[in-house]
């Protein structure tokens, strides 16, 4: 090949190659340790930036001087597709976490542990709680998290007498499947949960509620209105795709940035996994026209509050909005307890049918 093919053929293997070896090598060696995945992704990582290091000096020797300024000033914009296409390989390849020894017996409650078949017969794990109030609300943690990181909101549900179901996600904790870190399963994930869920006596089928943490929120957002159940709430969502920031990232120059590199991010997520890609969560509040929401924003991140404003614009009737003051993402129990279950159980007792 002569010079130029050869430049241009290392950059493009390279770029993938680190994103590839970014997005997954060191993701996995950080959270799995020493494997065959993190091995095989840190030689990616390795090979990459040898190409592209090898690419960019090639070119710099080649190029004039006056080409060598346009080389500059794109530099920044091969950074920026460099990293949205890491984090579309990170989001689409997440490593499983183990569930660990923590139950809910170590919280002093009595559950059942579970397991149910979603449509395309995943097979989901989880712990039922026992409700006393005929009613049940379906806890689902945030992204590279296992059920056991939500026992404290299932504890403080589970003593005002609410039944709790925790399930661990696709591909985490004891449940099979593909992980991912964006909840483009959590439709099919969650129609499983809550069918199993009206299979069970003592479970009033109009008295299910959903609640999720970040990537959980989101994902019972979106679930809401194929399931009609009457009651999400959701902590620390933002968005699950490019269409969900859109309406409410600022404008101007980073704005923009943001949005290009959301489409890159996305479109590779699409590309690299089976999950279909879900509809804006905007959208989803609209159409659960039965369903009232509780969205619960960490007072120190601004994204969630701008995002959840943004869905209460969509249904002002049916969506609430609580910024716990000083919280960091989903330590709104942790910062707030006492106002965080009188508010969560509050808003429950009030939407769910009177058994």
């Amino acid at each position: 090949m002569r010079p130029p093919a050869t430049a241009i053929a290392a950059t493009v293997v390279g770029t993938a190659s680190t994103a590839v070896g970014a997005g997954v090598g060191v993701r996995y060696a950080t959270k799995t340790g020493v494997t065959t995945t993190s091995i095989a992704g840190l030689a990616c990582l390795v090979i990459g930036i040898a190409l592209l290091t090898s690419a960019v000096r090639a070119t710099w020797r080649a190029a004039r001087r006056w080409q060598r300024l346009g080389l500059a000033l794109a530099a920044p914009v091969g950074l920026v597709v460099v990293v949205s296409l890491t984090l579309g390989v990170a989001y689409s390849a997440a490593p499983r976490n183990q569930l660990g020894a923590a139950t809910p017996a170590s919280r002093g409650l009595v559950y059942d542990s579970v397991s149910f078949l979603t449509a395309d017969q995943v097979r989901l794990d989880g712990w039922l709680l026992p409700s006393r109030n005929g009613a049940v609300v379906v806890v689902v943690p945030g992204a590279g998290s296992t059920r056991a990181a939500a026992l404290d909101q299932a504890r403080a549900l589970n003593q005002h007498g609410y039944g709790v179901l925790m399930v661990d996600p696709r591909g985490q904790g004891g449940s099979a499947g593909h992980a991912m870190d964006l909840g483009w399963y959590g439709d099919r994930d969650l129609a499983a949960a809550v069918g199993f869920l009206r299979t069970q006596r003592n479970v009033a089928p109009e008295r299910i509620a959903l609640l999720g943490l970040s990537m959980g929120g989101e994902e019972a957002i979106g679930a809401a209105a194929g399931l009609g159940v009457r009651a999400v709430v959701a902590e620390g969502a933002t968005g699950r795709t490019d269409a969900d920031k859109a309406g409410w990232l600022p404008g101007g120059v980073a704005g923009a940035i943001q949005r290009g590199m959301d489409r890159v991010s996305y479109g590779v997520v699409d590309l690299l996994t089976s999950a279909p890609r879900p509809g804006s969560l905007r959208t989803a509040v609209v159409q659960a026209t039965n369903t009232s929401f509780l969205i619960v924003t960490a007072g120190k991140v601004r994204d969630e509050q701008s995002a959840a404003r943004h869905l209460r614009a969509a249904a002002p009737d049916r969506v609430q909005i609580w910024s716990v003051p000083g919280a960091s993402h989903t330590n709104g129990l942790r910062t707030r307890p006492d106002e965080w279950v009188a508010r969560i159980t509050g808003f429950l007792d009030r939407t769910l049918p009177v058994a």
